[in-house]
């Protein structure tokens, strides 16, 4: 019924190489989540008893509903967004078009084929939730609502990016819009419940809200009431209306197809018959004659000294309109400066990481379209075959390089000024608001100007470090969609990680000498999955160090500012952290450049897509 491009994803997923170690290492992933909380809740000292089990398996099961939420949401947008654009770079989905396929085939057929791998993630996953009923204190009722949250989700989610990729041009745009409107949906969702009562007092905004929002929905599967709910569980009325949206969006989509595309195709004019123009010219004027025949129409333009830094800044190497994705995402840091601002100001104290609910979320929000931006920028080059030419002209490596670098700073420094921005102004807010007491002003500034320059240091750190990640794993990969998961996946990875050991190590009391086997794993799980990355099929010394240097520094990092209890007066040094953290990352960065630099990629040509899977 989806038509033949479903069919092929359907025979040819299984057949991909990453097929089976993606859900063997779903599963040892939820082994190390299970190992790391059974140490943190009991121990292995002793026997646990029958309501230490359940406790044991409801956090497990909470746990891992969570951490595959963000991933399949995550994920799905990201997918089926890079699929359709993959196609335009390549200027085949004309071809589609030509084809006698109707449009819901072209659409739903993409959609779905892209969606088929993270499918077979949920049915590994549904499984092992099962077996946690064994322990306790999980009802068969909330695995069926779990899993249904998590597919709905993903569904709606790719729903988006699918749609989104049809309508812009360029994959950037595409990802970048992606990203950008689920983050925006999820700030929308949260403002319901706090403009809900202004409203209507007669409304229960709460369960709309969690009609609404996955992660509120799923707070709602993992804590019912212990009555039971009185009408339709939320997680039910959340499937309906994430299937009501996937109709409309999925509907805009096969309604707007071919009103969207193609879009951006150079027009081809037809030559005037005329009477052999050219005769009764010299040399000279038959020369000048055909120079201005095949000439480009328009004003002649004078290109820079570095060409690549010329186009990257003077064409519309990425889209018509790349002010939209400007717009969506100063909307986006408003609302979360907004609700950044609210927890800074509660009435009864702020929290110790007050600075972290708006500088965290801009930062790795910026990461994510920065990374987008370099990769794209060099996969969206070998897609439509220009990057093949380029390795014939005397464009030098740097030039190739550094313009490329230089070219994503440019477009993108609407996203590196606000975390900036953010960082002082809590450094600022810090110097005011400290107690009058015993410092002067003076003082509070001082104490405070350190800090402020080292987590602006740290925050350009992994600016730089997902800029030139992008650019090193789209030219080792010739697979573009591959190339634009890695990098995008490894930036989400490296902050979900993060933010998942910093749980681990609250829920215990902000001790982890006890769960010492459990990070250990995780460790050397992000260093094997950044060696992967980094390395591809061709490893080297520099890259293996700093792939193990990194996820090393970024748990320090974490530690110790934890324990150092931030926000108050015991806090650390933050020096000894943020060199580490400079020298983990600057060599990693140095790892990845001396390569592209060298010639080694660029200029032998390791860029031809003859091999591609």
């Amino acid at each position: 019924m989806l038509g033949p491009i479903f069919m092929r994803e359907l025979v040819t997923v299984p057949r991909q190489r990453g097929h089976f170690p993606t859900r063997v290492a779903l599963v040892g992933l939820i082994a190390i989540l299970g190992i790391t909380l059974w140490q943190a809740t009991i121990g292995f000292s002793r026997t646990a008893t029958l309501g230490e089990s359940a406790r044991f398996g409801l956090m497990l099961f909470q746990i891992t509903l969570y951490v595959e939420l963000m991933l399949l949401v995550f994920f799905a947008a990201l997918s089926a967004a890079s699929t359709v654009s993959q196609e335009k770079d390549r200027r085949t989905f004309i071809l589609l078009l030509l084809t006698d396929m109707y449009d819901y085939e072209i659409v739903l057929g993409k959609l779905v084929g892209s969606l088929l791998p993270l499918a077979a993630l949920l049915l590994t996953t549904v499984p092992i939730l099962s077996m946690l009923l064994l322990l306790g204190g999980i009802d068969p009722s909330q695995v069926i609502q779990g899993a249904l949250v998590l597919g709905a989700s993903a569904f709606a989610a790719g729903s988006l990016g699918g749609v989104i990729a049809l309508w812009r041009e360029r994959t950037f745009q595409a990802l970048a819009l992606s990203v950008l409107c689920l983050v925006l949906y999820f700030c929308l969702s949260q403002g319901v419940g706090i403009l809900g009562p202004y409203i209507s007092q007669d409304v229960n905004w709460n369960i709309v809200q969690a009609w609404l929002d996955p992660f509120i929905v799923m707070q709602s599967v993992l804590s019912p009431p212990a009555s039971g709910w009185s009408g339709i569980p939320p997680a039910y009325g959340f499937t309906f209306v994430m299937l009501v949206w996937c109709l409309l969006l999925n509907g805009l989509g096969i309604w707007k197809l071919r009103k969207w595309n193609p879009s951006g195709e150079p027009i081809m004019q037809r030559e005037k018959q005329a009477a052999d123009p050219e005769a009764g010219l010299n040399s000279e004027e038959l020369s000048t004659f055909r120079a201005k025949a095949h000439a480009a129409p328009g004003a002649v333009r004078e290109v820079g000294d570095n060409p690549i830094l010329w186009r990257e800044i003077k064409t519309l190497a990425y889209g018509r309109r790349p002010l939209l994705v400007k717009l969506a995402y100063g909307l986006v840091l408003a609302l979360i400066v907004y609700f950044a601002y609210s927890e800074l100001s509660q009435p009864g104290g702020r929290a110790a990481y007050a600075a972290a609910y708006g500088l965290v979320p801009v930062t790795v929000l910026s990461m994510l379209l920065i990374a987008a931006q370099a990769v794209t920028s060099i996969t969206s080059e070998r897609d439509g075959g220009a990057l093949d030419i380029l390795l014939v002209t005397d464009v030098s490596p740097y030039e190739f390089v550094f313009g490329k670098i230089l070219g994503v700073i440019y477009n993108t420094w609407q996203f590196i000024v606000p975390p900036i921005l953010m960082a002082a102004f809590y450094a600022f807010e810090g110097v005011l608001t400290k107690t009058p007491d015993t410092l002067s002003i003076g003082a509070r500034f001082a104490l405070n100007f350190a800090p402020m320059l080292t987590v602006i240091g740290a925050i350009l750190l992994l600016f730089s470090f997902a800029l030139v990640l992008g650019l090193h794993v789209a030219l080792r990969l010739t697979n573009s969609r591959m190339a634009i998961i890695n990098t995008l996946g490894t930036v989400f990875f490296l902050s979900v990680g993060t933010l998942i050991c910093i749980y681990l190590i609250l829920i215990n009391g902000g001790s982890f000498a006890n769960q010492w086997l459990s990070f250990i794993s995780f460790l050397v799980l992000g260093i094997g999955g950044l060696l992967w990355v980094l390395s591809a099929d061709r490893p080297s010394s520099a890259v293996s160090i700093g792939s193990t240097l990194c996820p090393l520094a970024m748990f320090y990092c974490v530690t110790n500012i934890l324990i150092a209890k931030p926000g108050t007066n015991e806090s650390a040094d933050p020096l000894v952290p943020f060199a580490s953290l400079t020298v983990a990352f600057g060599f990693t960065i140095a790892a990845m450049l001396v390569p592209l630099l060298s010639e080694f990629d660029v200029a032998l040509g390791r860029t031809t897509a003859a091999n591609e899977e």
